[in-house]
């Protein structure tokens, strides 16, 4: 499946097209709302205020209850715009963000309000697309799940397997670790007390992919696709499978993966360090990765940037409503990503 996002922060409405659904596919709108939910804003005291009900209206891939094969659009209204916030943004580049880059990519005619096509507004319909695929992948016995891993240095339990996982995605806050995540919230709300904002990881895992999908090259290589899509999320900095950046730390004796014959006859690992997957193909065991997301560039603190416009040295004083961390709200949006790379990896 491929998909195109549309739309703008504040905008009318943000939407997707997804091309190569299978036909006869009955949608479970129920489990793609709940999907919906987890990723909305104004919903948990760390979460930007902003309120919008992200409820879809599909206007085309759908007949009778079933898709038809034909693209998949979906669209989700924006309810809660204040654009006026943002008019200081038309010549003035915030820090961290695309707004630079952006102006000088479409020589000035970017949507500048709330980041436009740039802004975290566009993961709620590849929220969206992630629930189709995720429902595509339970045919075949796949599930994603994902936990916020750490949170400004505050980090959670490993994941060891998919129930405790599954659990997590029923909770206002997705840590394993209800202790820690309460550690992580005060430090959220802390940043936005002081008017900053703080960063964090999130670890994801794909259960049921079979051993031998992938290849060594580009366009087969299944961490390559993975972080293909992984990096269209905004906010993402890194990706790390496996162990990781601790494969630095460890000898070969330590991140080898000793094999054994199970009793019904599959090849398993007696442990994961290579993240499920060794040349670029996956081996039968989850395959699990790490993202890092960087601090919300938007804070109310005085910055230092430039006037596009004048072309010399401005202040910047922010004003609107942003998420001190996107942490929380971008676990959902993780395994969005996670479950259309894997369709791509399977050829689906």
């Amino acid at each position: 499946m491929k998909y195109s996002l549309f739309g703008e922060s504040h905008g009318p409405a943000v939407g997707i097209v997804l091309e190569g659904v299978p036909a006869g596919l009955t949608l479970d709108m129920q489990a793609i709302q709940k999907q919906l939910d987890r990723r909305a804003p104004g919903r948990h005291p760390t979460a930007t205020p902003r309120r919008e009900a992200d409820v879809p209206t599909i206007l085309s891939g759908v007949f009778q209850g079933k898709t038809t094969g034909a693209p998949l659009c979906a669209l989700i209204s924006n309810s809660d715009q204040h654009s006026q916030d943002y008019e200081a943004l038309r010549t003035l580049a915030r820090p961290g963000h695309a707004d630079y880059p952006a102006h000088v990519r479409y020589q000035g005619c970017n949507d500048y309000r709330g980041g436009g096509h740039f802004s975290g507004r566009l993961t709620a319909p590849l929220v969206f697309a992630g629930a189709v695929a995720k429902q595509i992948l339970a045919q075949r016995g796949i599930f994603v799940a994902a936990h916020i891993s750490a949170i400004y240095g505050i980090s959670d339990q490993t994941a060891e397997d998919w129930d405790s996982l599954r659990q997590v995605a029923d909770k206002p806050f997705p840590v394993l670790d209800d202790q820690a995540g309460e550690e992580m919230q005060a430090a959220i709300l802390e940043a936005r007390e002081e008017q900053d904002s703080v960063g964090g990881s999130i670890e994801c895992a794909v259960f049921g992919l079979p051993a031998g999908v992938g290849g060594p090259d580009f366009g087969q290589n299944a961490e390559g696709i993975f972080s293909q899509y992984l990096f269209a999320v905004p906010a993402v900095k890194a990706v790390a499978f496996g162990a990781g950046v601790a494969f630095a730390l460890m000898r070969g004796s330590e991140a080898n993966d000793p094999l054994y014959m199970d009793d019904d006859g599959t090849v398993k690992g007696e442990q994961n360090c290579a993240g499920g997957i060794n040349g670029g193909i996956t081996n039968g065991m989850p395959l699990t990765f790490e993202v890092t997301m960087r601090p919300t560039p938007s804070i109310p603190r005085t910055q230092f940037t430039v006037d596009l416009e004048k072309g010399e040295n401005a202040v910047l004083e922010l004003t609107g409503r942003h998420d001190p961390c996107v942490v929380p709200r971008a676990v959902p949006v993780i395994e969005a990503a996670a479950a259309l790379a894997a369709c791509q990896l399977l050829g689906i």
